[in-house]
């Protein structure tokens, strides 16, 4: 173990957490902000801050005694981990329930930590871990007609067995796992039913697993999970599987990729390679040297995942999961070549604060109204962080006008996480960010796309489109400088 102070984000109090030495930094963060309060946690005493109730209201209904010790040590192992609404709603004497304005229930297991090299991936530990899910999740949440139990890091176990991404063995392994998740699930909502009551009408009976697939026991698991769940008449839940975006489970459990999507770049945070860019290597016999000088030689080791293959895996296992984050829109830029804007064109210029911080967003728009330039101005940055910003925004703004769309951009920067973050003032239409680049391009989703993506904290009443840009700002810098003096009149600097 290793102790360490650190907060949940660069503007957060620190407190000191222990962690397993081999965790890195950003899973103690993310226990700092998983587990309620300010003082000293470890991971075992956080955990069983949830896990205790669950075991006494197992108990209480006559459930096998360990399914303590099992989820205690599915996060040892960082095999997997409730959601932060479980985390953050039990109390030491009752069970935890989860908020509606929270979202579903949810439980998320690291397919990357149940394979080991040399010993290959354990069906059985993951179907058993998919049943615990669920009997967590229903003790916690017993009210709840929807639970989501789903996995993470699929790039780095397909990587680890030695398949590309973009292949029909790949996109096996994906849909009978799938397959399993979805039928263990069903199996034990159906178990949860005969013991708790609570029945709930049966879903849409999802395509059989595949008949085969390039992990050992796998697709023959999958089928006799479903044919148990089959079997069961009725279930506890109307939906117990889902794929979601990452976070703070996955960053606790190390997960690199979230759900089904691929490893977008072989480079860590840290400079170095990523897990699953090494077991890649480690699968096809590579060692680091090789790898260097196959590199040097011109050799592309590391090819990047297409749009298409991205998609054909969303495809694969769309049918076994009641929710997935929305397919990627595979329509090109129509020629390739670059739309220019207009010499004089419309646009606003947006000032908000993101965690004290202000900045400035300016848009530049085609005359059709659709977005093809953005700025973004940081009054507090540094002269190299101003230039990288500068740079970002001009690469966001070429490939708005070689035709990508924004809703990719979209995806791609919402949820991003380093500092300044915490709460949005000046911008009615967004109530809370992760950095800079999350507010904006939250910002842009409202006013361009029409929609927002937005953590469920957010309130659903927040103005849309148009009128998000004519909002009254929350920050006294921000009041038009036209203002009637009636208006201003009632500012004023006080004393601390």
């Amino acid at each position: 173990m290793r102790r360490l102070t650190i907060g949940a984000d660069a503007d957060s109090a620190p407190r000191a957490v222990t962690v397993p030495a081999a965790w890195d930094d950003a899973a103690a963060a993310a226990l700092a902000a998983l587990a309620p309060g300010d003082r000293p946690v470890t991971l075992a005493d956080a955990a069983e801050r949830w896990i205790g109730p669950l075991r006494q209201r197992a108990a209480a209904a006559g459930f096998d005694s360990g399914l303590g010790d099992r989820l205690h040590a599915l996060l040892r192992t960082r095999r997997g981990a409730p959601g932060t609404e479980i985390w953050q709603g039990g109390t030491a004497s009752e069970p935890s329930s989860v908020q509606p304005s929270l979202g579903l229930p949810r439980f998320v297991l690291n397919l990357a930590a149940f394979h080991e090299p040399g010993v290959g991936f354990d069906v059985d530990g993951f179907a058993a871990a998919v049943t615990d899910a669920v009997t967590a999740l229903t003790l916690a949440a017993p009210t709840a007609t929807r639970i989501a139990v789903g996995f993470a890091d699929l790039a780095a176990l397909i990587a680890a067995l030695g398949l590309d991404y973009d292949s029909d063995a790949a996109r096996a392994v994906a849909a009978s796992l799938g397959a399993l998740l979805r039928g263990q699930a069903d199996a034990a909502s159906a178990m949860m039913a005969e013991r708790l009551g609570g029945f709930a009408a049966v879903a849409a009976t999802p395509p059989a697993a595949p008949p085969a697939c390039a992990l050992p026991g796998l697709a023959a698991a999958a089928a006799a999970a479903q044919s148990a769940a089959a079997a069961a008449p009725h279930r506890r839940h109307r939906a117990t599987t889902a794929l979601s975006l990452p976070g703070l489970a996955e960053a606790l459990l190390g997960v690199e990729t979230g759900g089904l999507a691929p490893a977008f770049s072989p480079l860590a945070e840290s400079g170095g390679l990523t897990r699953t860019a090494r077991a890649w290597l480690s699968a096809r016999g590579l060692a680091a040297e090789a790898a260097l000088a196959m590199s040097l030689a011109g050799a592309r080791l590391f090819a990047p995942v297409s749009p298409a293959a991205h998609a054909a895996m969303h495809d694969a296992l769309a049918p076994f999961m009641a929710a997935m984050p929305a397919r990627r829109d595979m329509a090109p830029a129509s020629d390739g070549r670059a739309t220019p804007l207009p010499a004089r064109r419309k646009g606003y210029t947006q000032r908000a604060s993101v965690g004290g911080h202000s900045l400035v967003l300016r848009t530049g728009e085609y005359e059709d109204g659709r977005l093809g330039e953005v700025a973004i101005g940081l009054n507090k940055a540094s002269a190299p962080f101003r230039g990288l910003m500068d740079a970002f925004t001009q690469a966001v703004s070429i490939g708005l006008q070689h035709g990508v769309p924004l809703d990719r951009f979209v995806d791609a920067f919402t949820f991003t996480r380093f500092a300044p973050a915490g709460t949005v003032e000046g911008d009615a239409a967004v109530a809370r960010a992760t950095s800079p680049l999350d507010y904006v391009f939250r910002h842009l989703s409202r006013n361009y796309l029409g929609h927002a993506v937005a953590p469920a904290e957010e309130e659903a009443s927040d103005t849309v489109g148009q009128g998000a840009r004519e909002a009254t700002p929350l920050l006294p810098m921000d009041l038009p400088q036209a203002a009637p003096r009636a208006r201003r009149r009632g500012l004023r600097v006080v004393g601390g």
